[in-house]
């Protein structure tokens, strides 16, 4: 079968969540055709695994003005800008709606298992730039498709591939044995048997950002409830902790990811999570009663936990895309103009200068990672950063350079800035008064024991600006 015209084709958007059907929107408002891409049953299937997870965005954050010009004609009504939307809401109020706008320019149920050029792998040159890319599809009942693309977009997020519990990147040994009680997601706690599950149980918690902040609350509240008597959490930090740990809290410019972090802290000033520093675990070793014994690469074993929550973060899937020619940070795996604007090792404030097409670009022209894959495994993107992504890429496709080059990009400041990245090290320089920071907070002392309940150690204090 011969491939139809380039200019004939649309393009293929990999992924039907926030950044994908803005895409759709976009690329829609340019006059082009998107064909949208979905691996699950439903728009926003990934979105709607965390339905019971609270945005720390507002609802005029997580709103993308071509998608709401498109969903104008058919009375959708936007929510009230200044509420916050759960993972659920925004899935049924706004990724949904959308899809319904979108109509069958979505296929649901359709996963992408290889993106090429058509009849050039990885390493031919001839003629590369003119042949439209060839698109492999699996869909839900096992049948196999391909289809061609005049572009593709993907934005198929990192949420699919979790990172693990061990402390060098790769699962820690006995994890995969031990997956029977370790979840890598925030539990659901409304659920009753989700609930069951952790009420009265000791759980460690393995993570530092706001999906465990999110999860020490959530211990920590049903703690305190009536079905919940001898919940206990133990937070696992690969690092030491001081202020900034907790975050901006009332001078982070997105309040509720500031009361996140706060809540956090809660939990452990009142003594429903106890917090365990410096630990990188080594192993999981199950006892005869079932439970989980965490050792450190330095020799440490914490007393035992029922459960096991490991929320270190997420990494892209670049299986799918391995015969196209990519250029990404061989740290972060964010594209390589993106990736000094957003690592964690460097960049201390949290700001991210305004990008576009041209810090997405590849050396595969029409080739473009977006939205939460854009940045890696950085963990610090905004819905509205993937918005304003597609915005210029759909513009760039579209020719209109002039468009796609004019990117404006404004996110709210966190208060307390650090590099999440860094090791163990810290920089306890005082920040420039004329700087992004708030002054350095002060240092919160948490014990790092032996063994939980063990004499507590001074903690290591880390700066605000590390660099």
């Amino acid at each position: 079968m011969n491939a139809p015209a380039t200019p004939e084709l649309p393009v293929a958007v990999i992924g039907a969540g926030p950044s994908g059907l803005a895409a759709a929107a976009h690329l829609l408002d340019q006059g082009i055709e998107p064909l949208v891409l979905e691996a699950g049953p439903a728009a926003g299937a990934a979105v709607r695994e965390w339905a019971h997870v609270r945005l720390f965005s507002t609802w005029g954050e997580v709103v993308d003005p071509a998608a709401e010009k498109l969903l104008a004609p058919t009375g959708w009504t936007r929510p009230d800008p200044a509420t916050y939307p759960s993972g659920g809401d925004w899935a049924e109020q706004y990724l949904q709606p959308l899809a319904d706008a979108l109509g069958d320019r979505v296929r649901l149920g359709t996963t992408v298992t290889g993106v090429s050029r058509t009849g050039r792998d990885r390493i031919v040159d001839a003629d590369r730039e003119q042949q439209p890319f060839v698109v492999h599809l699996t869909h839900a009942d096992g049948r196999e498709e391909r289809i061609f693309a005049r572009s593709v977009i993907d934005a198929s997020g990192t949420w699919a591939t979790p990172g693990p519990a061990g402390g060098s990147g790769l699962a820690a040994l006995g994890e995969h044995a031990a997956s029977d009680r370790i979840t890598y997601r925030v539990p659901n706690l409304k659920n009753p048997a989700t609930r069951a599950r952790y009420a009265g149980r000791r759980t460690a918690v393995i993570g530092s950002g706001a999906s465990a902040f999110t999860a020490l609350a959530y211990l920590a509240d049903l703690a305190k409830s009536k079905d919940g008597t001898g919940t206990k959490g133990v937070w696992i930090l690969r690092r030491g902790i001081s202020g900034s740990t907790f975050g901006g809290g009332e001078a982070d410019q997105l309040p509720a990811r500031g009361a996140l972090g706060l809540a956090a802290k809660a939990a452990v000033d009142e003594g429903h999570a106890d917090a365990v520093t410096g630990f990188r675990t080594e192993a999981v070793e199950r006892d005869t009663d079932g439970r989980l014994t965490l050792v450190g690469e330095d020799g440490r074993r914490l007393d035992a936990v029922d459960e096991l929550i490991v929320l270190t973060g997420f990494r892209p899937d670049l299986s799918f895309v391995n015969e196209l020619r990519l250029d990404l940070d061989e740290r972060l795996q964010a594209p390589s103009e993106l990736a000094p604007l957003i690592d964690p090792n460097q960049h201390s404030c949290g700001t991210v200068y305004p990008h576009g097409h041209r810090e997405l670009s590849h050396p595969e022209p029409g080739v473009y990672l977006v939205g939460m894959k854009s940045y890696g495994r950085a963990p610090t993107f905004l819905a509205m950063t993937g918005y304003e992504q597609v915005r210029s890429v759909a513009a760039a496709i579209a020719g209109d350079l002039a468009s796609a080059d004019r990117v404006e990009l404004t996110l709210p400041e966190t208060g307390v800035c650090g590099g999440a990245g860094l090791f163990d090290t810290s920089d306890t320089r005082e920040p420039d008064s004329e700087g992004c920071c708030a002054p350095t907070p002060p240092l919160v002392q948490l014990g790092t024991p032996t063994t939980v309940g063990a004499t507590a150690e001074k903690a290591p204090a880390s700066g605000c600006c590390s660099s």
